[in-house]
């Protein structure tokens, strides 16, 4: 081999021998594994005047500081009471949720009530509640928790009186509803403390939680494999909490072919309506029972506006002037 062929082996080979020195000797499994993205998707509000894109999943935010002007810009409010505002906004999102439009309220606790009502069948072998039964003094009702074949899952409160007892799980949350009318959103780790569930008069369980107190969306809907379906589309709905205090629900329905078929189950994945609840102001935000079961009634100076669902439901919170 010519000299200088052999001094260049003799470089590259001391290079080498250098860098293996310098990397630290630890196992593989000790190194941090790489974050698995959200399946690819996207959202979109019209403004008006065209489509605007808000939120992609690679560049999803982990936490909400406040409001997306283009999202919450693109609502018309109505006033439905006093206390009690609605509008809707069309999305275009990915796949099934190519056309979406979601009925957004804001209801103010501090000047309406707030209630429970629960409908079943004579002896309880069915849920039986539909918008349609709301009571005729009822401002804004929707359905609300999740349920297990005829009861609401979970803690249910009814009359300042426990009619099911805390649910367990990490990513569920509470609103509870006191002597006052003040409302409070207790956590897992809370919920079964009998000192916090003291006063209460009114509360049900759902989940999952999409947004904590500060606006954080949970690690299990940022990342695939984490407990929560995040790729699996559906109609939609959840509650929120604005930072005023006031109460954010928001209603996903299917907007392709016209509101005759809104309750057909296409919608946002559950990363997507984080980001739509966390888009409209809310700082936390729990889901409720959407799918087929998703439906909302509001009564303004116009009359009764009703998104019907396809399935009865055993529990509605009912929206009602203070008396």
């Amino acid at each position: 081999m010519p000299v200088r062929a052999w001094r260049g082996a003799v470089r590259v080979a001391a290079i080498a021998f250098v860098a293996i020195a310098a990397t630290p000797l630890r196992p593989a499994a000790d190194r941090a594994p790489a974050r698995a993205g959200l399946p690819p998707s996207s959202l979109a509000v019209w403004t008006g005047k065209a489509w605007r894109e808000w939120w992609r999943s690679d560049e999803a935010p982990d936490r909400w500081r406040g409001p997306h002007n283009a999202v919450a810009d693109a609502v018309r409010w109505r006033t439905a009471a006093d206390g009690v505002e609605w509008g809707e906004l069309r999305l275009a999102g990915s796949g099934e949720a190519r056309r979406l439009r979601a009925v957004v309220v804001r209801i103010d606790p501090r000047l309406v009530r707030l209630r429970l009502d629960t409908a079943f069948t004579a002896g309880g072998e069915r849920a039986a509640w539909t918008v349609d039964d709301a009571r005729p003094d009822a401002i804004m009702a929707v359905n609300v928790g999740q349920f297990v074949r005829t009861l609401p899952w979970g803690w249910v409160v009814l009359d300042g009186h426990q009619f099911l007892a805390p649910g367990s799980g990490p990513l569920t949350t509470a609103i509870a509803v006191d002597s006052s009318g003040a409302v409070r959103w207790i956590g897992p780790d809370s919920v079964k403390d009998a000192s916090v569930r003291r006063g209460v008069v009114a509360a049900f369980q759902s989940y999952p939680t999409l947004l904590t107190a500060d606006g954080e969306i949970p690690a299990p809907l940022r990342e695939p494999g984490r407990g929560i379906d995040v790729e699996h589309r559906d109609a939609r709905l959840g509650l929120g909490a604005l930072p005023d205090g006031r109460l954010l629900a928001v209603l996903t329905r299917f907007d392709a072919l016209g509101e005759s078929l809104g309750s057909i189950p296409f919608g946002p994945t559950i990363p997507e309506f984080a980001a739509l609840m966390g888009a409209l102001g809310a700082r936390q935000a729990v889901a409720l029972d959407g799918g087929i079961s998703g439906q909302m009634l509001v009564r303004d100076a116009d009359g009764t506006h009703t998104w019907r669902g396809l399935r009865k439901v055993p529990m509605a919170l009912v929206v009602t002037r203070k008396q």
